[in-house]
């Protein structure tokens, strides 16, 4: 269990970077929602759905490939980085190069004429996220998660700090709510109907920093590339993209096919790109599930390399699994039912409101992109990531079919539901996989008993409304106080040994 409590310790500390910043980016939203007309939005939905493919192109599974082929043995991990760095800079030049290029015909595609700026944009956004991901994942292995989370959250406090000053103070100025004497300054380059261009500046003028902050690293680089060296690596990775690629559809293609597929006037009033809006907005509020998953995939990634030879790997790797699906129904039973609350603080103003419905839904999916996140170390473990390829692949195929299916006649809650299916389906094809190839000791009828558990909670909460919002909500806070306490008496022995283990690791830290 001390094991346990080492991954749970630094999986806080990804935690707290990642939970801190996202809060702070999800604390946009409801800037959004009141200042951005839904159509708006969805240009900011939309874009960053196709971004979400590049940034896989652009890394190729790298980052997982260095954490494997560093580990492997520690002398030569600098090499390694050397290798792979001039391989992401070589391929990141000829990428954002050929976007540049191509600016006017893709702004064409995407119904953005005039916009070219858009995507020189994005150029170097996803320049600078490709150059800086092998030095964050250097200070992953090293377990420097202190370094690492305080580059993230200051990236994170000044995309938000920009975001503020345009979208609130810019926008104020220029409106004439305050401050007049500075609107000629403030119009001379703000432009009040083009908000969504501020989201992008924000993003690039923040990513800007990430440079200046892990410049040490980058500065020890030295260009060094062996093919020899290379192809094995490329052999490891090239899976790992088409898994990755195949990832990034399962999640982002509903948004980015949404507002081709749904039959205009499916929405009574609301174009199809109010639509992507109000559902990109709505898709905001998973975001807690969101936030545990990367924390847990930034600890646990190099922590089951670095066990993987441990006698009883197999058996701890079931406890992480286990622990993750608890803490991971708790945020589903404990957002779902709060979702009045967290949907009037977030979402400003009716029309996004109105797309909350698909929340749950979401929730639970993403539930299980972490069981699935758990399961994949088998084939990462063994070299056998063609099974990762495959499995995503297969999820891409769900998606895809199912979105045509279900947008037309679903909307956006038909999405949602498709990245539901798509998330059981491939977690229920790795673990009868992995128990074949990587056979680990999980206690799978514990584990479905709590997220069923956790469904019919929910369920439970939704059909028991009385109109009352006071009785309401004393249902609500019953339902996860009880949940809470099934689980304590079902685990009550593994709770309390865990607990008195973080406790001692705690005092030792002091």
């Amino acid at each position: 269990m001390s094991r346990i409590g080492q991954l749970a310790r630094e999986t806080v500390i990804y935690g707290i970077s990642s939970i801190i910043g996202r809060l702070l980016n999800w604390l946009l939203v409801p800037l959004y929602t009141q200042f951005m007309a839904p159509a708006d939005y969805g240009i900011v939905t939309e874009l960053y759905a196709y971004v979400a493919f590049l940034v896989i192109l652009y890394t190729y599974g790298m980052e997982t490939a260095f954490f494997r082929f560093a580990a492997k043995d520690q002398s030569t991990s600098d090499e390694v980085f050397n290798q792979i760095q001039t391989s992401i800079l070589a391929t990141t030049l000829v990428f954002s190069a050929a976007l540049i290029l191509l600016a006017t015909p893709i702004t064409e595609f995407l119904e953005y004429p005039g916009k070219e700026r858009y995507i020189y944009w994005f150029a170097v956004i996803l320049a600078i996220d490709s150059i800086v991901s092998i030095p964050f994942a250097k200070l992953r292995l090293a377990g420097k998660a202190k370094r690492f989370a305080v580059a993230k959250l200051v990236n994170i406090m000044i995309n938000i700090g920009l975001n503020l000053f345009f979208i609130v103070f810019c926008l104020k100025i220029s409106e004439g709510s305050f401050l007049k004497d500075l609107r000629p300054v403030i119009d001379k380059f703000f432009r009040r109907e083009n908000l969504a261009d501020y989201v992008f500046l924000s993003n690039l003028i923040a990513n800007g920093a990430l440079l200046f902050l892990l410049s040490d690293l980058l500065l020890k680089f030295r260009p060094q590339f062996n093919f020899r060296k290379m192809k094995q690596i490329y052999i490891y990775a090239f899976p790992l993209l088409v898994m990755g690629l195949a990832g990034v559809t399962n999640e982002m293609l509903s948004r980015a096919m949404l507002k081709k597929w749904l039959p205009e006037g499916y929405y009574p009033g609301i174009t199809n790109q109010a639509a992507l809006g109000i559902f990109g907005a709505a898709y905001k509020l998973s975001v807690f599930m969101s936030l545990a998953i990367q924390a847990f995939r930034y600890a646990a990634e190099p922590f089951f390399f670095s066990r993987s030879s441990d006698r009883d790997s197999k058996v701890l790797f079931g406890q992480v699994m286990h622990w993750f699906i608890i803490f991971g129904c708790i945020i589903f039973v404990g957002i779902s039912l709060n979702l009045d609350i967290i949907g009037w603080l977030f979402l400003r103003s009716d029309s996004y409101r109105s797309g909350i419905i698909v929340v749950p839904v979401l929730l639970l999916a993403n539930l299980f992109l972490g069981v699935y996140y758990n399961l994949s170390a088998w084939f990462k473990l063994t070299d056998k990531t063609y099974w990762g390829t495959i499995i995503s692949v297969g999820g891409a195929a769900i998606t895809v079919i199912l979105n045509i299916i279900l947008i037309p006649a679903a909307g956006y809650f038909g999405s949602a539901v498709v990245t539901l299916v798509c998330y059981i389906s491939m977690s229920m094809l790795s673990y009868f996989l992995g128990q074949k190839y990587y056979p680990v000791h999980y206690a799978v009828a514990k584990d479905i008993f709590y997220i069923l558990a956790a469904a019919g909670f929910v369920v439970v909460g939704n059909v028991l409304t009385t109109g009352m919002p006071g009785l309401d909500k004393g249902i609500h806070l019953g339902l996860i106080l009880f949940f809470l306490f099934l689980i304590y008496a079902t685990d009550r022995k593994n709770i309390i040994q865990l607990s008195g283990r973080l406790k001692i690791h705690g005092n030792k830290y002091r």
